[in-house]
């Protein structure tokens, strides 16, 4: 399995619009941020994670050419706003999009894509389409199976999830009480790591290594991070084994 971190960043991104701090105007190409997505591939499957705003940059990047299924986290925009990019990918797979979510974010996705979803919207090659799946268990794309994980993203639950012995847990405050033992015996986990200051939605850098250290994964992965954490001064101060993603990384498992 190979996992290709597509974006670390928030929903600004980093460098933001109109910021001149020195993560902003930094020269080292790991604080360069764009919005948070993975792409998960075995020998059988090719998946993604989340399709935000930054998904037609993403896959020129990464030469993503095939795409056999959208998992979904939740419904935020920097995380559905590349839905319309999914049309090329309809014509390089020749067909519709399989889409998983929770019922609450494939409603956000038909309301926000509303005229996707309309009878009446003239057709003529520029609607993505889309086979929504209401994920109920767990999924199966291909040789890769994913389990959905129960998470908060601030008082909305949303789904982490588990690849084998990998597991991606963006955009939380809280790990539910009943996933705690569905993150046993990982070789690397991925968490949101917004900034040091607490948030309400977002786990801080303290918060993440704290949910890390009780994971006990062999290696840490921090993710979402804002213009507050520069790449390579916060991982001079972080725990062994644990360090901040950065976009373009992959992890060989």
């Amino acid at each position: 399995m190979k996992i290709t971190f597509l974006g670390t960043g928030t929903s600004h991104g980093v460098p933001m619009i109109g910021c001149d701090c020195a993560v902003c105007r930094s020269t080292d190409p790991r604080d360069t941020r764009l919005r948070p997505s993975i792409f998960v591939e075995t020998p059988g499957a090719r998946v993604l994670v989340d399709a935000g705003p930054d998904l037609r940059v993403q896959a020129l990047r990464h030469g993503i050419r095939r795409v056999d299924a959208i998992l979904f986290t939740h419904g935020h925009a920097d995380h559905i706003l590349g839905i319309d990019d999914v049309r090329r990918f309809n014509a390089l797979m020749k067909g519709p999009m399989p889409c998983y979510g929770d019922a609450r974010t494939l409603a956000d996705i038909r309301q926000t894509f509303h005229y996707v979803f309309d009878p009446a919207t003239p057709k003529g090659g520029g609607l993505p389409a889309l086979d929504l799946r209401e994920i109920a268990g767990g999924v199966v794309v291909g040789d890769l199976a994913a389990v959905p994980v129960p998470l908060w993203h601030g008082g909305r639950p949303i789904l982490g999830f588990r690849f084998e012995r990998f597991a991606y847990l963006t955009d939380c405050s809280r790990i539910a009480d009943e996933s705690w033992a569905m993150l046993e015996g990982l070789d690397a986990v991925v968490i949101d790591a917004l900034r040091e200051q607490p948030h309400p939605t977002h786990f801080s850098l303290e918060e993440a290594v704290e949910a890390a250290r009780r994971i006990g994964a062999r290696r840490t992965l921090f993710t979402h991070m804002c213009h507050h954490l520069a790449h390579e001064a916060t991982n001079a101060k972080l725990p062994s084994g644990m360090s901040l993603a950065y976009d373009g990384q992959t992890l060989d498992l």
